[in-house]
């Protein structure tokens, strides 16, 4: 061993020059793999996050306008929702996939008023549920209860940026719960402070929807539906579903059955599945430029090995002529193939995760202001070490197959005909 070594270690510092190059190939190959797919990671992981706001088997369902004449109506009437069809989403129609339900009901903007301070908020009337389908996380008190839908409490759960503006700065929430404050001539009590989703197109304050609909003249009137299902896990599924209940809503409207217009059916659970098809796509595609970038490594050791037996071949010649074996000529060759791309491709694969790091902590941790809203481009882009490490065991892999042509053209080289080699 110590002197197959010392072997490979001449061989590399008799040519200097073209063993760097060869090594930087390979170097450039999994660092380019390893940047890619962090770089990948980053994008996918804050694109799956801005779709992360709502729990993915889910459907909010809006009033559109008909596109169809039907039961003597001509086309281009507003279909409003009202709780009849909360009802009808709750009856035993859709009870087989229909779990929990809240309806969405949305007025605004209003001059919210505390301590004489105001700001400008949207009140959103909804059920209890709703904070578990839109994953509201509270930072003190508590959400919207069953006992403030049925009693029709003047209950009100502010957003995190609106407590902080009307206590003109500062983060106790804790002191707001129980205050009271102003919105649409009404005087509501604060029960909780959730946090701001800096995603939402606009931030909202929860009320009870039913002390909405009673205080706001807004009485059997909802702008949204929201429920969540279960046994529906594949698309063909979810549209068969979403084409019946529709059809539903569209009778009780007096609507077309097949007026897809009347009605608009958001699926969070088929929209998640897109989305996974979409990051799949794209990590595969990161997955073939950064290969290919490597195979352009690899090839390059084929390309210097048999160059390297090329100019040795008189000396692989007389070692098979005083006694070495075909073999002894393969292993040289061989070693010295698996040294170059084990070498490089750890420097190169620790240089990618380096590369990953600072890209963590540099673009990583920077937004744009999109629209109004702040979002990340990046998050969390990084490669895991189980795939760095195996991408580069896969490359050492393909070093020995790119030296094994070479490797086979040295031992079947004959002594007499390589002693006659200018």
């Amino acid at each position: 061993m110590k002197d197959l070594l010392t072997e490979i270690w001449e061989s590399i510092r008799r040519n200097k020059l073209r063993t760097a190059l060869t090594g930087f190939a390979v170097a450039w190959g999994i660092f380019m793999l390893i940047v890619l797919l962090g770089a990948g990671n980053g994008l996918m992981n804050a694109f799956m996050n801005q779709g992360d706001r709502f729990a993915t088997n889910t459907m909010a369902v809006f009033g559109g306008v008909t596109s169809k004449p039907a039961n003597g109506y001509q086309t281009g009437r507003r279909i409003l929702l009202n709780d009849n069809d909360i009802v009808l989403t709750q009856s035993a129609l859709f009870a087989e996939h229909v779990d929990k339900i809240s309806p969405e009901l949305f007025k605004g903007p209003y001059t919210l008023v505390f301590n004489n301070r105001h700001i400008s908020a949207y009140l959103n009337g909804c059920y209890p549920t709703l904070q578990e389908m839109n994953r509201i996380e509270m930072f003190e008190g508590r959400f919207i209860n069953q006992n403030d839908i049925q009693m029709q409490r003047k209950a009100i759960v502010l957003a995190a940026s609106h407590a902080i503006e009307l206590m003109n700065g500062g983060e106790d929430y804790a002191s707001m719960i129980g205050k009271t404050v102003t919105a649409g001539g009404i005087t509501w009590q604060v029960v909780g402070v959730y946090k701001t989703d800096r995603t939402a197109q606009r931030v909202e304050d929860f009320v009870p929807v039913t002390t909405m609909q009673v205080l706001m003249n807004e009485t059997n009137s909802v702008d949204q539906i929201n429920f969540s299902f279960h046994g529906l896990t594949t698309e063909e599924e979810n549209e068969q579903f979403e084409k019946t209940y529709r059809a539903a809503l569209n009778r009780a409207h007096k609507a077309a059955p097949d007026d897809e217009s009347s009605i608009w059916i958001w699926n969070r659970f088929t929209q998640n599945m897109q989305m996974n098809k979409g990051t799949h796509y794209i990590r595969t595609a990161l997955w073939v430029l950064g290969i290919l970038t490597l195979v352009g490594g690899i090839v390059g050791v084929s390309n210097i090995m048999l160059i390297t037996v090329k100019e040795r071949t008189r000396e692989f010649g007389v070692r098979k002529a005083i006694g070495a074996s075909p073999w002894a000529v393969m292993k040289l060759i061989l070693a010295e193939s698996v040294s170059i791309t084990a070498l490089f491709g750890y420097i190169g694969m620790f240089l990618g995760m380096v590369a990953c790091e600072v890209m963590k902590m540099t673009v990583g941790q920077s937004s744009v202001e999109f629209f109004g809203e702040t979002v990340r481009l990046f998050v969390n882009p990084t490669v895991s070490l189980s795939i760095s490490f195996g991408v580069t065991i896969l490359l050492v892999v393909a070093g020995t197959l790119a030296g094994l042509s070479p490797a086979m053209k040295a031992a079947r080289i004959r002594p007499i005909e390589a002693l006659n080699e200018t």
